[in-house]
């Protein structure tokens, strides 16, 4: 056999074992929803209309059990990819309640993201979510539960606006459940909490219009989401309406389309959309007129004549633990 010369064997690298995570697993007497347990309450807020409801029900059940003090709502910004006044509406909507406002980002920005990875987001592969969502808000409540120094694993309540109508994926989630790839052995134990799960989109409207906190001028322009102005998630309809209102974001994307080569989602070039936003366009549109559209944020100026959701049903949502 050939002889490994001295200098090969000096410089070689030994393989290093990737060390196993322990598995974390959720303490088995809470079971239902308690907020006086839970040292912080967090509300990640895209200031949307779930997001918008969610906090509605977290505000007013964390004053009516005395722990308002714990809540804070957190914003993972994605910069200009979002709708213009993203972070002024949530800062608005968390005033509006009295509670503190966090802003966090990912240091890349999303287009970056794709433009690095040659690939529209995908609903296999929805790193935009995992980088400018998660790990964000994963860092910040490392920040918090620093800050705390309670000597203990902190328990941390994270309260999200996921609605089972709104896909396939979001229905089969529990509305409470632990989160063990949040949490570990220990710092912290993360619960998951969505609040509105059960809800339609007509309860969350009424809930939003009852709370007279200010919501998002998109909504009344035709859009039915927020966040990501053109995300490759979104129904046609939706990304059409986009194009005709922020011409100037929609132009950006597709050059980024161009630049990696890959169209927006399979079977559907934004090239394709953009020609559709043009067709069918308004007089008054900013893709006709040219001229930007003011985004600042509106107060609810009527109420709904529909059936009230009440802090206690929302509240009615015992689980079991995801393991």
């Amino acid at each position: 056999m050939p002889t490994v010369p001295a200098a090969a064997r000096r410089h070689a690298v030994t393989p290093t074992r990737r060390r196993r995570r322990t598995p974390v697993t959720a303490p088995q007497h809470l079971t239902t929803i308690d907020l006086t347990r839970f040292d912080l309450i967090l509300v990640d807020s895209s200031a949307g209309k779930d997001s918008q409801a969610t906090l509605d029900v977290v505000a007013n059940a964390a004053a009516a059990a005395g722990v308002l003090d714990r809540v804070t709502v957190l914003h993972c910004d994605l910069g200009h990819v979002e709708w213009p006044g993203v972070i002024e509406l949530a800062t608005a909507q968390a005033a509006h309640y009295g509670v503190p406002i966090a802003v966090r980002r990912h240091h890349a920005g999303l287009l970056n993201l794709i433009h690095q990875r040659g690939r529209w987001p995908s609903p296999q592969a929805r790193y935009c979510t995992s980088a400018t969502k998660r790990q964000p808000a994963r860092r910040y409540m490392t920040e918090r539960v620093a800050a705390l120094n309670l000597g203990r694993p902190a328990w941390i309540l994270n309260c999200l606006g996921m609605r089972a109508e709104e896909s396939t994926a979001r229905a089969k989630k529990r509305a409470f459940a632990f989160d063990p790839s949040a949490s570990n052995i220990t710092r912290r134990k993360v619960w998951t909490w969505l609040p509105v799960h059960a809800w339609t989109e007509h309860q969350v409207w009424t809930r939003i219009h009852a709370s007279r906190a200010p919501y998002h001028p998109a909504y009344d322009l035709g859009m039915r989401r927020l966040s990501c102005t053109l995300c490759p998630l979104a129904a046609r309809a939706d990304l059409v309406r986009a194009c005709q209102l922020r011409p100037d974001a929609a132009h950006e994307y597709l050059d980024l389309e161009d630049a990696i080569g890959h169209d927006f989602r399979p079977g559907l070039a934004l090239r394709d959309v953009y020609a559709e936003a043009v067709a069918t366009a308004g007089p008054h549109d900013p893709i006709t007129t040219g001229i930007a559209l003011d985004f600042r944020p509106r107060l609810p100026l009527r109420s709904l004549n529909a059936e009230a959701v009440t802090t206690s049903t929302a509240l009615d949502l015992a689980g079991s633990w995801s393991r």
